[in-house]
């Protein structure tokens, strides 16, 4: 691995956002599978609109790599690649349907919030920095995630969960008397 020297904050803004870049590029590959994993009919659709804001913030980032005048390339997010690894092994399990939502919720809220700590830190970076213009296009993207947070933590607690919870209760009730 070859190690780079990181003199300014600048520097390290740029890193992060590379960083940043890749986990977002890995998210838009195993969004689709997740969404075909679900069952449940507003997760299948809350992936399905996480999958197109992806695409918006992998635009925005663009737009903050122009603004620092650099190439948006040259690394690889190891974090994402093992959270959405956990993800694959989890999917690949034989689970009740809605167990397996579940199990999606959480693995989705792992994304997110390694996003929201990512993004809130080169936010920061930018504000400290006076670069206005970027630390807006950062802003935008922060609340996204926040928002999808707060949706999938809405479903699990309000239906996904409780699904979960009574087919275990239906699963322990046959076969036992």
């Amino acid at each position: 691995m070859q190690m780079k020297k990181l003199k300014s904050l600048k520097d390290l803004m740029i890193d992060e956002l590379k960083d940043i870049q890749n986990a977002e590029k890995q998210i838009i590959a195993a969004l689709p599978k997740m969404q075909k994993k679900a069952s449940n009919p507003e997760l299948k659709s809350a992936f399905s609109e996480h999958l197109e804001q992806t695409r918006e913030h992998v635009t925005r980032l663009e737009q903050v790599f122009d603004i620092l005048g650099q190439k948006p390339q040259g690394k690889t997010c190891r974090a994402m690649q093992g959270i959405i690894e956990e993800a694959k092994e989890m999917m690949e399990e034989d689970a009740e349907p809605s167990v397996m939502d579940a199990a999606l919720i959480g693995s989705a809220q792992r994304v997110e919030h390694y996003e929201i700590a990512a993004y809130g830190t080169v936010r920061t970076y930018a504000k400290i920095l006076g670069m206005k213009d970027a630390e807006k296009l950062l802003q935008k993207t922060l609340d996204e995630e926040a928002e999808t947070d707060e949706i999938l933590s809405q479903l699990a607690e309000t239906t996904v969960n409780l699904e979960a919870a009574e087919a275990e209760t239906a699963g322990a009730g046959s076969g036992r008397r």
